[in-house]
């Protein structure tokens, strides 16, 4: 019998628990979505910069032993990276992950979804801006409504529970399917997430194509009545949660912009695919992990770098006040 592995918490300067990495594990996507993918295009980093499966692992682990058990796989799109679900499968296996979930685009999803859940893979939130075949051409590039569609129905059958589908909510774009997108929550048990639309990849665009969560609700609340606030859960993020009366499923509200307590519940630290650790999605600040590792350090310099990403994180983003060079970020290369 192994000795018993000792955890500790994390907390930052602000007193927040910090228990979750998100671990983006490519910049590659098989799509180019306009708010994700800045229009001239990105330049991606050379596969030799990505971190190997195993300096992943050993990442996870020591983040695991600092009280980050929740691991979120992210891209870019995660699915595309070569031997994904072995890589899941080594993720399950780390002492101290309680808790393993993905973030795709789901193009995929359906040839993987079942090998995902066997290899220890607990949920999935699958990114859905629109039901509209013609309209998701637009928005992502491509012309694969039906291959998504397939895989949320493949990751519901496998026992991927609950089902998350994010929507970014674009006014003038998408915002007319709101109501729509949360009738799905009346007779099958998907958690819908509305998300608001932020400054990454074009900043020209995303002040008019902003619309607050506050407007999104409304709408919804008029269409298909009150909506009733469910008690936060492990599982819930950074949304805030209803249910419409009757409703199988629930409606989440991920308000980055107009939410003025939403940096408040933050809980989480990301990792770029290329080894770099960021405490907050809109600090320019990284800790470069990959050269840490590449250069032979042991697990104590792993601690140490988190302890500093830590003791580095803000308090809350001042996206509203920010000029313009402060404010874009290029999703797609920090990890969705």
């Amino acid at each position: 019998m192994g000795a018993e592995l000792r955890v500790f918490e994390s907390r930052d300067p602000s007193g927040r628990t910090i228990n979750y990495l998100r671990l983006s594990v490519t910049d590659r996507c098989n799509l180019r979505c306009g708010y994700c993918v800045p229009p001239g295009g990105v330049e991606w980093a050379a596969r030799h910069h990505h971190l190997t499966d195993d300096e992943i692992l050993r990442v996870v682990g020591v983040a695991a032993r600092r009280g980050l058990s929740k691991i979120r796989v992210t891209g870019g799109e995660p699915l595309v990276r070569p031997g994904i679900v072995e890589l899941v499968a080594r993720l399950a296996r780390v002492p101290g992950v309680t808790d393993l979930a993905m973030t795709t685009n789901g193009l995929l999803l359906a040839r993987h979804a079942e090998a995902l859940r066997r290899a220890g893979l607990h949920r999935v939130n699958v990114s859905l801006d629109t039901m509209d075949r013609d309209r998701f051409l637009r928005i992502t590039g491509r012309d694969a409504l039906r291959d998504v569609l397939a895989g949320i129905e493949a990751a519901e059958r496998a026992g991927l529970a609950p089902v998350k589908l994010n929507m970014v909510v674009q006014r003038g774009v998408n915002d007319d399917e709101c109501v729509a997108m949360a009738r799905l929550t009346l007779d099958r048990p998907f958690h819908v997430r509305f998300i608001e639309y932020m400054p990454v990849a074009d900043f020209e665009s995303w002040r008019a194509r902003h619309m607050s969560n506050s407007e999104v609700q409304a709408l919804i609340d008029r269409e298909l009545g009150p909506l009733r606030p469910v008690a936060r859960g492990g599982h819930d993020g950074p949304a805030v949660v209803y249910r419409v009366d009757g409703a199988a499923g629930r409606l989440g509200f991920i308000s980055a912009i107009s939410d003025e307590q939403f940096c408040g519940r933050c809980n989480r630290v990301r990792l770029t695919a290329d080894g770099q650790l960021r405490s907050c999605l809109f600090s320019s600040g990284e800790l470069d992990l990959r050269g840490a590792l590449r250069s032979g350090c042991g697990d104590d310099a792993l601690h140490e770098l988190f302890e500093r990403a830590l003791a580095a994180k803000p308090f809350a983003h001042d996206l509203a006040e920010a000029p313009q060079a402060q404010m874009l970020v290029t999703m797609i290369g920090i990890g969705g």
